[in-house]
C-alpha cells in the first residue's frame, strides 16, 4: 500500500496540567544556565531563509540548525547532561541552582561518583549525549541500540568509552531490555520516555531540550505564526509544545507535530482521541531512525495534548526532500546539513506548500503569505552514508 501523508487536528486543551510547570519560560532559563557552565556551550544558529519562504509563498521560514551543539551533531546532549547534573545535584544533597558542569568534574565530587554506570536506550543521538556526559563526567555508560542502528551512530558513543550494542530489538522492546539490565544491576536509567512510575529522569531530559527553544524564541524579531516539530516518543516535541504555550501565552503560535507513516504513535493516540495512548508495533521502518519509537511519552503526550493543534504521519519521502532542499539552499540562503530526522518537518513544510493535492491541508493548519515559520533541524548527518545516499544519490531507501 502507497504511504501516504495523514493528518488529524484536534482542539487543545489549553489547560494546565500537572506536568505544566516543569516546562516554562523560567525551567527554560535555569536549563541554558547550566548548559552555559559547560564549555564549549553557544547558541546554536537561527537560520533565516528568506528566498525559500518567497519560492514556497510564506512571509518567513526559519531552522534551528541542531547540527552545532556541543560537536555531537544533534541536540540530544542538551536533555542527556541536563538530568544526569540533576540526577547526581540529588545524589551530591547539591541544590541544582548552584551546580555547574565544572563542580561535577571536581576530584572531590568524582571520587563520590565514579562507580556510577548510567544506562540507556538509544537510536544514536540520545546514547551520544549520555556517553558524551558520561566521559566528561569520568563516569561510565552502557547504551543498547535497536535493529537495523546505523554502525556510524553505534561507533560515536564507543569512541566515548561506553560500553554500546547493537541488539535484536526494535526500538521499545530495547527499551525495556536497558531498563532491566539497569535494575539488576542497580544503575541509573537515563531514558528519554516515560511511563507510570518513570517520569522524574525523563522530566530532567524534557527539561534540557528547552534550552534550544529558549535561544530561538529570543532570538526570532517577530512570533512565528507557525511551529512543526518532529516526535518519536514526542518527548522533544511535547517539551518544547509546553514552553511555547507559557512563553508567548495568547500569542502561541499554531503547533504541528510530525512523524513517519511506520512509526506514528503520536498521530494514532490524537486520532483515537480516547484518553488512552496509543502504539505502533513491529519493525517501525522508516528513514526517520530518531523517530522511530512506537510507544508515546507519557508526559510528552499530555503537554502536546495540551498545546498542538495538528498531527501529522508522512512518508519518508518527505524527510528526503527536506534534507535535499536544506542542503541545496536558493540563492541568498544559506545551507543546513539535515539528517533524516531533523530534515522532517522543513520537508513537510515544503511539499505542503508545493503539492497542490494538499490544498485542504494548507487551509486546515490557516497556512498562506502571511504565515511566519520555525521548524527545528534536531541533528546534522549522524548517519553520512545514509545521507549521501539520500542527498547527492537522490535515493530514499523503500522498507
Amino acid at each position: 500500500m502507497q504511504e501516504v501523508i495523514k493528518a488529524v487536528s484536534r482542539t487543545p486543551s489549553g489547560q494546565k496540567g500537572k506536568w505544566d510547570t516543569l516546562f516554562t519560560r523560567r525551567e527554560a532559563e535555569k536549563a541554558r544556565r547550566f548548559h552555559q557552565s559547560i564549555p564549549g556551550y553557544g547558541p546554536t544558529p537561527l537560520v533565516s531563509l528568506p528566498h525559500l519562504a518567497k519560492a514556497l509563498g510564506l512571509s518567513a521560514f526559519h531552522v534551528k540548525d541542531e547540527s552545532k551543539r556541543f560537536g555531537l551533531n544533534a541536540f540530544k546532549g542538551l536533555g542527556g547532561s541536563y538530568c544526569v547534573a540533576n540526577y547526581l545535584a540529588g545524589r551530591l544533597g547539591i541544590p541544582m541552582e548552584e551546580l555547574t558542569f565544572a563542580r561535577l568534574q571536581e576530584p572531590a565530587v568524582h571520587e563520590k561518583i565514579r562507580d556510577l554506570t548510567f544506562v540507556t536506550a538509544t537510536d544514536g543521538n540520545h546514547g551520544r549525549g549520555i556517553a558524551w556526559t558520561a566521559h566528561c563526567l569520568g563516569v561510565r555508560s552502557m547504551v543498547f541500540m535497536p535493529q537495523g542502528s546505523s554502525p556510524e551512530r553505534l561507533q560515536n558513543i564507543r569512541a566515548l568509552g561506553s560500553d554500546a550494542s547493537i541488539t535484536d530489538l526494535n526500538y521499545d522492546d530495547t527499551v525495556r531490555h536497558a531498563a532491566r539490565v539497569a535494575e539488576e544491576h542497580g544503575w541509573p536509567l537515563v531514558q528519554d520516555t516515560a511511563w507510570e512510575g518513570y517520569e522524574t529522569i525523563p522530566g530532567w531530559i524534557m527539561q534540557g531540550y528547552m534550552t534550544m527553544a529558549l535561544e530561538a524564541a529570543e532570538a526570532l524579531e517577530e512570533v512565528p505564526t507557525h511551529i512543526f516539530l518532529q516526535a518519536g516518543v514526542g518527548a522533544m516535541s511535547g517539551a518544547l509544545a509546553g514552553f511555547f504555550a507559557d512563553y508567548y501565552g495568547s500569542r502561541k503560535p499554531v503547533i504541528t507535530i510530525v512523524e513517519p507513516n511506520g512509526a506514528d504513535c503520536i498521530y494514532r493516540t490524537a486520532l483515537a482521541d480516547d484518553g488512552r495512548l496509543h502504539a505502533v508495533t513491529g519493525s517501525l521502518r522508516t528513514i526517520m531512525a530518531g523517530l522511530a519509537c512506537g510507544e508515546p511519552c507519557s508526559i510528552g503526550w499530555e503537554e502536546l495534548a495540551a498545546h498542538a493543534e495538528h498531527f501529522v504521519s508522512m512518508p519518508d519521502y518527505v524527510a528526503a526532500k527536506g534534507m535535499r532542499v536544506l542542503g541545496n539552499p536558493l540563492p541568498g540562503d544559506a545551507g543546513i546539513i539535515s539528517g533524516e530526522s531533523g530534515a522532517s518537518t522543513s520537508g513537510f513544510v515544503c511539499e505542503l506548500m508545493q503539492n497542490r493535492s494538499l490544498g485542504e491541508l494548507r487551509a486546515l493548519l490557516g497556512i498562506g503569505d502571511d504565515s511566519r515559520i520555525l521548524c527545528f533541524s534536531t541533528e546534522g548527518d549522524t548517519d553520512r552514508e545514509n545521507y549521501r545516499r539520500i542527498v547527492w544519490d537522490g535515493l530514499c531507501p523503500s522498507f
